[in-house]
């Protein structure tokens, strides 16, 4: 339990500690977030929030890993804890690039599409790397139908997993605290797992994660002080996925973040019906714009997708370790 109960104490101390000294600095600066014009009416009022805080907790999770790992195994951190770092880190940088071009222009476009894709490719093709020369298996485990022995063509699915779940979590990020929660709950599960299967390396950065975002939603729940831009949600969603690839249980993670994946299937959805049809399928997407629209306010969205993560959190890991 000390492998879960010190990486959490510790992400979380610092990110609670440090927090305040970031929005006051990004407040000073007048560095705030640029409103999309296309979402809800409503959210005008949240123009101008600080943003970029992941970068807080990206250097908490950081320091909290290292630290605990190098305690837990001296003069040697693992090479899957290092390219969890890495994979947090360079995402975390694609996004932290990506949010200063929006605050530097004073509007919500940042990198082109082909940068953004490019820079998490490359980081899906180190995590191939480590991942061979770990000796991890080149196929997917897949409940109920056995194990899909893939070769080199893992690597292409390491390059889906990673692009598709950083992009998913990046699309959920888009109320009050919603992504933190969820998160949170998602990398708990993951960081369960990896205890029970005596992965300590990857469970110490899975409790990190977990303290980080729990500090963090101290500052990020409705009213937000302080978003955690693209800088936090691509570098939350990259990891996520990298873990689960680690742990060898990467399709669990279609089931443990089915609130990712519905998201990103209501903007499919929704694109895929108005080129088609001219119609609208939801009111407005991501689906938590649809909800919004329908009159929920932002808390019992949040409770409602933290309710469903969690649910689909224990199933997921009680299937995992059935």
């Amino acid at each position: 339990m000390i492998t879960a109960l010190v990486p959490l104490l510790g992400g979380f101390i610092i990110t609670v500690a440090f927090m305040p000294a970031l929005i006051r600095y990004f407040r000073a600066r007048h560095e705030g977030q640029m409103i999309r014009e296309e979402g809800p009416s409503w959210h005008e009022k949240k123009s101008g929030t600080p943003t970029m805080g992941g970068l807080l907790f990206i250097i908490a999770i950081l320091v909290v890993t290292l630290l605990v790992s190098w305690g837990a195994a001296p003069h040697r951190v693992l090479p899957t804890t290092w390219i969890l770092l890495f994979i947090l880190v360079l995402y975390g940088a694609l996004g932290a690039w990506d949010d200063s071009i929006k605050l530097f222009h004073r509007q919500n476009e940042g990198l082109k599409a082909w940068q953004k894709l490019l820079g998490q490719i490359i980081g899906a093709l180190f995590l191939f790397g480590v991942y061979t020369h770990e000796g991890l298996p080149m196929a997917l485990a897949i409940p109920g139908l056995g194990t899909w022995r893939m070769g080199g063509w893992y690597a292409l699915f390491a390059i889906i997993w990673l692009v598709g779940f950083s992009n998913a979590v990046n699309l959920s990020d888009g109320l009050d605290g919603l992504v933190s929660g969820l998160a949170s709950i998602s990398f708990a599960a993951y960081g369960w797992v990896a205890l029970i299967q005596h992965q300590f390396n990857i469970s110490i950065f899975c409790f990190a994660v977990v303290g980080g975002l729990l500090g963090f939603l101290i500052f990020n729940h409705k009213p937000a002080k302080i978003f955690m831009g693209d800088t936090g949600s691509l570098a939350l969603g990259g990891a996520l996925a990298a873990v689960a690839i680690l742990l060898h249980h990467e399709v669990s993670l279609l089931w443990i973040g089915l609130v990712y994946v519905i998201e990103t299937a209501s903007v499919i959805l929704q694109v895929a019906s108005y080129k088609l049809t001219g119609k609208r399928i939801f009111l407005m997407s991501p689906i938590h714009h649809h909800f919004e629209m329908l009159g929920w306010s932002e808390w019992k969205i949040d409770l409602t997708f933290w309710g469903v993560g969690l649910v689909t959190a224990l199933t997921g890991v009680w299937a995992i370790l059935a």
